[in-house]
């Protein structure tokens, strides 16, 4: 089973040498696609931030396929047609034995006397008290004469229902001993309709999923999809998304923005059960592990709902999991928490995830026990990218554009922002070399607007000052950001600035270490109105 799909690892300790040789390893895979050639002056100069090459969504057009993916997915395809019009999709329930029928019929014989018993005692009961109190009284209240209609209403209603259940009874059994089933071609997976028959342009789509996770081996495939339909009807998994479950985990994964593809992006963050009294609420006994499960599902679920299942749509997510402060080796709650959730996900939700990336990967821990299988696939392990908090940053960038990257993790999207929006545009970059200066200028032509920008240096240590300077001669300049030493934990910088007078802002940064620096920016000018 391949685990690129699931949405948690577990955590495993491995030898501080191990884990040192392993997350080293992947950095240099993540550094490798990050080289650039050697800066000249022309470097200085703003450009499109570069996304990684190798990061590409496998084509579900049917043009694009092998030939030996093609023939497996008909043969899937015509396996599955095939066993939907016979009924053979779903596991059928054992036949009863003919003494367990017998007693089954016995007891709803004496129920139902029981209840016949019941309404006759009723009625018997409503006539002595009635003709109790026509001995007493000679005129009924008008209440009194409603609440005898409604008992008679009551006990008619029930005489119906219980000739529509024998009704319907027979008429089950009449199909059943006449050998007729009806035939469910409506039968889906995430909303895609599964019967080939259909035509859904999806379907191939779902089904190549299976297929992929499989590598391409039919029956094998065939098997896990009918697993995965048998496992959401006895789960109730179609549902799951009307149920409130674990409201206090919503800081511990979420869905925020897209990536450079348009997958959605989902973080984790392992930090959270940190918390001593949130892990126990959490993971304090096999209930509360349960209930963790079920709303992991339920995120796993709203994160589908956003993936456009067609051949060129984003069909599958990329995964943040964060393990700063992640809790210990010695939680073991949470190990048998993730591990159930593992299995889980990587055999319903096959294909779901177009990367898994680690960040604030410390080196004692690791926790890719997966990476260490000799079982997996190189297809499995390429979808797997580590980075050590240093290079948390300058990782998340090769997959995600800055704006959409939050602004603890070094981007610039900030909850609610009022300032910035995603028709914004994208964010630019400038190369500093080392021992250089670099410069940002934002025109400020007209008066009366509000200038606000963001801005970011990949690893900081540089100096930094914003400064307005007018148009004008004889003007002074305005310092906005008097010149700072910015160390290397710092986050991104917002600011604005009003102009009273045309000129321009001018962002300076000061490379004075031995390595070049990626400046990364962005700002708009906002008219502002006067009453």
């Amino acid at each position: 089973m391949t685990v690129e799909e699931t949405q948690v690892a577990e955590v495993v300790v491995v030898s501080q040498e191990e884990a040192e040789k392993v997350v080293c390893e992947n950095e240099k895979v993540v550094e490798g696609d990050d080289k650039v050639k050697e800066v000249d002056e022309a470097e200085s100069k703003p450009k499109t931030i570069e996304k990684s090459s190798s990061y590409k969504e496998e084509s579900n057009y049917l043009s694009d396929l092998k030939e030996f993916e093609k023939k497996a997915l008909n043969e899937l395809k015509s396996k599955l047609e095939e066993a939907i019009l016979g009924n053979n999709i779903f596991k059928k329930e054992e036949p009863k034995k003919e003494e367990e029928q017998k007693d089954e019929k016995k007891v709803a014989e004496e129920e139902e006397k029981k209840e016949e018993k019941t309404e006759e005692a009723v009625k018997t009961e409503e006539v002595e008290k009635t003709e109790e109190v026509g001995k007493t009284e000679e005129v009924k209240t008008e209440e009194e004469e409603k609440n005898e209609e409604k008992a008679e209403e009551v006990c008619e209603t029930k005489t119906e229902e219980v000739a529509e259940q024998k009704a319907e009874e027979g008429e089950q059994e009449k199909k059943s001993e006449e050998g007729y089933e009806v035939v469910d071609t409506d039968i889906s997976l995430w909303g895609v309709p599964l019967f080939p028959g259909k035509g859904f342009e999806g379907t191939d789509v779902v089904l190549l999923k299976f297929l992929r996770a499989r590598e391409f081996k039919v029956n094998e495939a065939f098997e896990m999809l009918k697993k995965t339909l048998q496992w959401r009807k006895e789960s109730k998994i179609d549902s799951i998304l009307d149920e409130d479950v674990c409201a206090d985990l919503s800081s511990a994964a979420y869905l925020n923005g897209v990536d450079r593809e348009g997958h959605p992006v989902c973080y984790n963050i392992f930090g959270v059960f940190d918390n001593e009294e949130l892990y126990r609420k959490t993971f304090g006994n096999e209930e509360k592990r349960g209930q963790f499960l079920r709303w992991r599902l339920q995120l796993m679920e709203k994160s589908v709902q956003k993936l456009d299942l067609r051949p060129g749509g984003a069909t599958s997510l990329l995964q943040i999991n964060d393990l700063k402060n992640s809790p210990g080796p010695a939680k073991k709650e949470l190990r048998i928490a993730t591990k159930q959730a593992v299995g889980l996900l990587q055999d319903n939700y096959p294909e779901l995830v177009a990367k898994n990336i680690f960040i604030n990967v410390p080196f004692w821990y690791y926790a890719l026990n997966a990476l260490l299988s000799p079982f997996l696939t190189q297809r499995t392990k390429s979808k797997f990218v580590v980075a050590r908090p240093a290079k948390v940053t300058e990782t998340l960038l090769k997959y995600i554009p800055a704006q959409e990257i939050p602004a603890q993790y070094g981007g610039f999207k900030r909850h609610n922002d009022s300032e910035f929006s995603a028709e914004d545009g994208a964010a630019s970059e400038l190369i500093i070399k080392a021992g250089s200066t670099g410069t940002v200028q934002i025109d400020a032509a007209e008066v009366d607007n509000t200038l606000v920008w963001d801005l970011t240096v990949l690893g900081w240590e540089v100096n930094y000052k914003e400064e307005f300077v007018p148009t004008e001669e004889g003007s002074y300049t305005i310092i906005v950001q008097k010149k700072k030493k910015m160390g290397s934990n710092e986050g991104p910088i917002r600011n604005t600035f009003r102009s009273n007078e045309p000129g321009k802002v001018v962002l300076t940064v000061e490379n004075n270490s031995s390595k070049k620096k990626r400046v990364l920016y962005r700002y708009k000018a906002k008219k502002c109105f006067t009453g």
